[in-house]
């Protein structure tokens, strides 16, 4: 069996830190915070965790915010040389900058800057955006030409306006120019890890602004490259399941004439089972089509339902030319979504176009050889 995932941030990695500590500040007391941080830590999960640690580094560190700020600074290894494999050592860190960062501003910016070349400072940073939004939108146009990728991309993942797992930045939801302005700066980035969170930033902005996203779109479309095709297409990733005709057209998904035919297999199922949705796509049109295929599955719920959609394939069709496509769904609960037994109705989208599909009917009895269960996730965070 797996070791549990919080189980990252255990004992060991606060004895570690505890040293850093001590070799960054003489003072610090390595006994009394190790003691206190692990006292109660096995009972807790991840994000549980790392804010037992703060606990305990706000009773070890200075009380003023700028001394215990700089501690942390000349306490920390040295950066990330890569863009993926970041541990949880540092992420009591951001837990504690979250709540002082912005009483220091200056301190708490470099804070902010030097942690992200490490762990990730996409969550803390936001009190400061709150606290002083000119400020700190001052300093994050200067990063934007920082060499450190990292530094890069807390420009954009610290600026989204809906973080999952972050607290949403109401007037950037509001307003999304601001941070529109950074983007603009970081769409031909040269690393695709930035690119990514520009995508995710525009994809937030258009949950509440679809507008501003649609037109930046449009604009970013004009002799794009690859790299950039790429990041529009996934920022448009939520008006297109909303079957957006504005961001389908941009994407080159039209009002085609197109027959659709869909089936739905099996019609019963157990826990643990896979259903798969088949789409038979026909365009009956006189030009080339390019069909993006959703399927948008009813899930039961205590009360009701909910359709989560799915995206099942985009193909280009040349006229008279019919393809199936077809994609399996697990059956399983996940850390996001608990199933209950009962006919889930099944639709597919095409290019915003919805046409039922069929349902399927779910028994909480768990099939032979599976557990019903999912692979373990961690969304704490996006990186």
């Amino acid at each position: 069996m797996a070791e549990p995932f919080k189980n990252l941030l255990g004992p060991a990695l606060v004895k570690r830190l505890a040293d850093d500590l001590r070799a960054a500040w003489p003072a610090f007391p390595h006994r009394r915070f190790v003691a206190e941080a692990t006292t109660g830590l096995d009972a807790l999960e991840l994000k549980a965790r790392a804010r037992h640690v703060a606990d305990a580094l706000e009773r070890a560190l200075p009380a003023a915010a700028e001394p215990a700020l700089e501690i942390l600074v000349r306490s920390l290894h040295a950066p990330l040389s890569e863009t993926k494999g970041f541990g949880f050592l540092y992420f009591p860190y951001s837990e504690f900058l979250e709540r002082h960062g912005a009483k220091a501003f200056a301190a708490g910016l470099r804070a902010n800057y030097e942690l992200t070349r490490r762990f990730t400072s996409e969550f803390c940073l936001r009190t400061l955006l709150e606290a002083d939004p000119k400020r700190t939108l001052e300093a994050l146009h200067e990063w934007t030409a920082d060499p450190d990728p990292h530094v890069r991309r807390l420009c954009s993942e610290g600026t989204r306006p809906r973080l999952p797992w972050g607290r949403h930045l109401p007037a950037f939801q509001r307003d999304p120019k601001p941070v529109l302005g950074l983007l603009e700066k970081l769409k031909d980035d040269p690393s695709e890890y930035v690119r990514r969170s520009v995508a995710n930033n525009l994809n937030d902005i258009a949950k509440d602004n679809p507008g501003p996203v649609l037109a930046t779109a449009k604009r970013w479309l004009r002799g794009a490259s690859p790299e950039r095709r790429k990041l529009v297409e996934h920022a448009l990733r939520t008006l297109v399941k909303r079957g957006d005709a504005a961001a389908l057209a941009l994407l080159g998904a039209g009002g085609e004439k197109l027959g659709v035919k869909a089936q739905v297999a099996p019609r019963a199922l157990r826990l643990g089972e896979s259903v798969t949705i088949t789409a038979v796509i026909t365009n009956r049109g006189r030009a080339t089509a390019h069909v993006v295929v959703d399927a948008r599955i009813h899930f039961v719920k205590v009360r009701g339902n909910s359709a989560k959609v799915f995206r099942v394939g985009r193909i280009d069709l040349v006229p008279g030319a019919t393809r199936t496509i077809a994609r399996r769904f697990a059956l399983v609960h996940r850390t996001i979504r608990t199933l209950h037994a009962g006919v889930h109705v099944v639709e597919l989208q095409v290019n915003g176009r919805i046409t039922r599909a069929g349902s399927f009917e779910l028994r909480m009895e768990t099939a032979p050889g599976t557990t019903g269960r999912g692979p373990r996730r961690s969304r704490t965070f996006s990186r």
